[in-house]
């Protein structure tokens, strides 16, 4: 743009404003109070502050492809668009879910024929996971010879939705959900946009943004509904607002991140011993709409896994959870499963028996399929008996203590250690009992030589 005397001075970065959409009264708040400079980009200051990530790059001069790695609401698609606008890329936007491989060819097409007038593209690709390993892979030339600077947004995690190769070529930026400063900054916001305040009192102005869940733009639905939904003079407490704009679904995924990572807390709370930390995720994914009878069952793995034979109660307490829950169904059942939480994370923990198992199942692969020694073998034949089979056998409830010492693993192969109890909880006196019979063993074989 230039003035009368020549060319306009270039505007600082973070000034450049981007284009404004028609409006006539009709667009959601959340659209018309889209960022139009980086700097008036909330919750994102890690990539657009002046120390950020995104700002280092525009000061270089340059842009690289990347991918936009976050939740919903978290402004992914503003940010490509305000960082086109701030290089002066042209810029294009394509949604995996509604694009192929024909879109795709002819966005590269008027990409390259722009770069041959001097232009260069952005290429922004919404959902980008939802495209196929081949259609990923038609990325890479373009890519690579600078037709576009190419930046996914994706709400899962790269590492496993997108191609090596592609990840190789971009760089991973992360996107943070809003805390509750930057969510009541966009409320603010609204007021300011909308010149009027939100009719809430101060606690029904925390529910509001404990409801938007971390996501900006639902936060001005959220508002938008309020506004709506408000008679003349009319003030909402928490309560009410609840029940006019009933409440978001929180962000969860039952096959993706989501649910990974919720199980994950779940499974290290209730290892770590933290009954109030097991529950507070249990009811996370319960809320968000897992099913129960899944968490029923990792409870179970959690009981034989994390606690084993330290307590043996808690993979009863657990296995009858998850048949409470069967029987019961939602709401009822649901308490079982969290009175099983509880009682697993209060437990004495040991993987002692997990252990074993990893050994023992390593030997039995590595030694193959060797015979049990001769002596603890049946021999209902006459043959089988002129072969030594059962030559020698001790009966142990004969013996001393019932404990004969005998060896009960392959010849070829030798005594073995795969258990090793702990000193906590049930385990304590088992370790002992074991630790006195490895002392018969050996007083038995001393007495044999």
């Amino acid at each position: 743009m230039s003035d009368l005397f020549g060319e306009a001075p270039a505007a600082p970065r973070g000034s450049r404003r981007a284009s404004v959409p028609f409006d006539d009264g009709s667009r959601p708040l959340a659209d018309r109070l889209r960022p139009r400079t980086l700097g008036e980009v909330v919750g994102q200051e890690h990539l657009t502050g002046p120390d950020g990530v995104l700002s280092r790059m525009l000061d270089a001069g340059s842009l690289g492809s990347m991918v936009f790695w976050g939740p919903p609401g978290t402004g992914k698609t503003t940010v490509a668009r305000l960082l086109a606008s701030e290089v002066d890329y042209a810029f294009e936007q394509i949604s995996a879910i509604f694009s192929g491989v024909a879109d795709l060819k002819k966005v590269f097409e008027a990409a390259r024929l722009r770069r041959t007038n001097g232009t260069r593209t952005l290429l922004f690709v919404d959902e980008i996971h939802r495209f196929n390993r081949a259609q990923q892979d038609s990325f890479l030339p373009v890519m690579e010879d600078g037709t576009v600077v190419l930046v996914g947004a994706t709400t899962e995690n790269p590492s496993f939705e997108l191609n090596a190769a592609l990840l190789s070529r971009a760089r991973v930026l992360t996107f943070r959900s809003h805390g509750p400063e930057s969510l009541a900054r966009l409320l603010e916001r609204a007021e300011e946009a909308e010149a009027r305040p939100l009719p809430l009192d101060e606690e029904a102005r925390l529910a509001l943004v404990r409801m938007a869940d971390g996501d900006g733009r639902a936060i001005l639905t959220l508002a938008e509904e309020v506004w709506r939904a408000a008679k003349t003079g009319e003030i909402f407490d928490a309560a009410t607002v609840q029940d006019v704009v009933q409440r978001r679904a929180p962000v969860y995924d039952k096959s993706q991140d989501g649910h990974y990572n919720l199980i994950s807390a779940l499974h290290k709370s209730v290892r770590g011993s933290d009954p109030d930390a097991a529950l507070y995720w249990l009811c996370r994914m319960l809320d968000a709409g897992e099913n129960p009878l899944y968490l029923g069952r990792r409870l179970v793995r959690m009981a034989a896994e994390d606690i084993g034979l330290a307590d043996p109660s808690a993979l009863h307490i657990a296995l009858a959870a998850k048949d409470a829950y069967d029987y019961l169904g939602s709401p009822e059942g649901e308490l079982a499963l969290a009175e099983a939480t509880v009682y697993l994370a209060a437990a004495p923990k040991s993987y002692a028996v997990y252990v074993a198992y990893k050994a023992a199942m390593r030997a039995a692969r590595e030694h193959g399929s060797l015979l049990p020694p001769k002596h603890i073998l049946n021999a209902p034949t006459q043959l089988m008996q002129d072969e030594g089979y059962g030559s020698g056998y001790a009966y142990d409830h004969d013996a001393p203590e019932a404990f004969s010492g005998q060896d009960y693993f392959p010849e070829e192969m030798g005594r073995r250690e795969f258990y090793r109890p702990t000193d906590r909880g049930r385990e304590a006196a088992l370790r002992e009992r074991m630790s006195h019979w490895a002392d018969l063993r050996e007083a038995t074989k001393k007495s044999r030589r």
